[in-house]
């Protein structure tokens, strides 16, 4: 209570009578796809909500200035796939276990606002998972309910088709309104569509969307059945650009073409995910599928322990990698705010638009070479140590959740205003 009147007082001695808005960034290029807006504007913010959006905004009025001069600023970022469900469990994987990530350690130093656990919970543990990591995040922290009811605590539970109830699941994504975005399916191994069409049922219970991670089988589940036959328009196929043996991959490896049914399942509205992941993205399927005009519909990272340290990184990196291979920049933009927001139904979120929640990135767009670099490029690899060049890379200037700046990289914000943390 003490820390939160002292903020309270530090905030107040900054107001005069004539300021009337929390902060304003000025200056800043805006890409707001759903709003189509894309050139230099101000935001005006006031009691956690975007009040303004306009050519100039006085900078008087504000409490805080941000000089957003040179960066671009856009909605805050939705990753629609991580893992963290994070505990003590060592025995337990993704579920209350070691193989996930606290939100709040990577979201906010990538612009990152929102995230979606794909999958960490089932019906049985989702009320720990909210009680320990949701109701505890600085992050909007969503859910995708795993289709098996222990999660994906690893091994034999996840095979487990008998803990595969798609009622049970059903209620809780019923009973968590404003959590539950989805049901996901994960790892199953295996030539059976049974787990596949009980998160489907589920999802059909609960109103929601469903999310497919092939965790693969020999012989392959045929995809184009996946997408014609089992899944509906605004279903999730995660992934999308892996190559493994176990799985079939949307480009045809010989010819090096997106299959003619993958484009057409994009079409009729199943939605293509990235997913990154440790060993579920490859430039040779990604590569060609973009110099042929097939796009994402989003894109996610699949952080955990073993892919952040490795070809994935953070939900810039990802976005940057995909500006390499020629997604233009509002497409990027598009297809880690707005779109994911359509996706998971929560179309409050993934934009600027005057009266919504006020959850911003601003981004910086190096071009060229950093100082220590004498190339002039920026490498990118995937796990099979395929390495491309590219002219760009983001980076987060700052973040702002809920009208309030939780990540300032380099003080842009005049005053600064240091939020009171716990002592450690």
């Amino acid at each position: 209570m003490k820390r939160i009147l002292l903020l309270l007082l530090t905030i107040w001695s900054h107001l005069t009578p004539a300021q009337e808005y929390r902060i304003v960034i000025k200056g800043g290029h805006i890409i707001d796809p759903k709003n189509n807006i894309d050139g230099v504007m101000d935001i005006a913010i006031n009691d956690g909500r975007i009040v303004q959006v306009a050519r100039n905004i006085d900078a008087k009025r504000a409490v805080q200035v941000v000089n957003a001069k040179g960066l671009y600023v856009t909605p805050g970022l939705i990753d629609m796939h991580t893992h963290v469900f994070f505990g003590t469990n060592l025995d337990q994987t993704y579920s209350n276990g070691p193989n996930a990530l606290p939100p709040d350690a990577f979201t906010f130093r990538n612009g990152v606002t929102t995230i979606v656990d794909a999958g960490c919970s089932g019906w049985r543990d989702f009320a720990t998972f909210k009680k320990q990591t949701i109701d505890r995040s600085q992050t909007r922290v969503l859910a995708l309910l795993n289709i098996v009811g222990s999660g994906m605590r690893g091994g034999t539970y996840e095979q487990n088709i008998a803990d595969m109830d798609a009622k049970a699941t059903a209620d809780v994504a019923k009973q968590y309104p404003e959590q539950v975005v989805g049901v996901k399916l994960a790892h199953f191994n295996g030539y059976d569509w049974t787990p596949t069409d009980r998160a489907v049922e589920a999802g059909k219970l609960a109103n929601v969307p469903v999310m497919i991670d092939f965790g693969g089988s020999t012989p392959t589940l045929p995809i184009e059945e996946l997408y014609t036959r089992h899944l509906r328009p605004g279903d999730i196929y995660t992934h999308c650009f892996g190559q493994l043996k176990t799985r079939e991959a949307i480009v045809d490896v010989e010819s090096g073409t997106v299959k003619p049914f993958v484009r057409e399942a994009q079409k009729n509205g199943i939605i293509f995910d990235v997913g990154y992941g440790g060993i579920s993205f490859a430039f040779s399927q990604a590569i060609p599928a973009l110099k042929s005009g097939f796009y994402p519909n989003t894109i996610s990272t699949d952080i955990h322990t073993g892919s952040m340290n490795n070809a994935m990184k953070d939900m810039l990196n990802v976005m940057s990698k995909f500006l390499a291979m020629g997604m233009p920049l509002p497409g990027v933009i598009e297809a880690s705010t707005w779109n994911p927001a359509k996706a998971i139904k929560r179309e409050e979120l993934g934009h600027l638009s005057v009266g919504s929640v006020a959850d911003v990135a601003i981004l910086r767009l190096h071009k060229g070479k950093f100082e220590v670099r004498e190339t002039g490029t920026f490498g990118f690899f995937d796990y099979t140590g395929h390495k491309i060049e590219g002219k760009q890379k983001l980076s987060a200037e700052m973040t702002i959740r809920n009208g309030r700046i939780v990540y300032d990289l380099n003080g842009i914000a005049n005053p600064v205003i240091v939020m009171q943390q716990p002592q450690s």
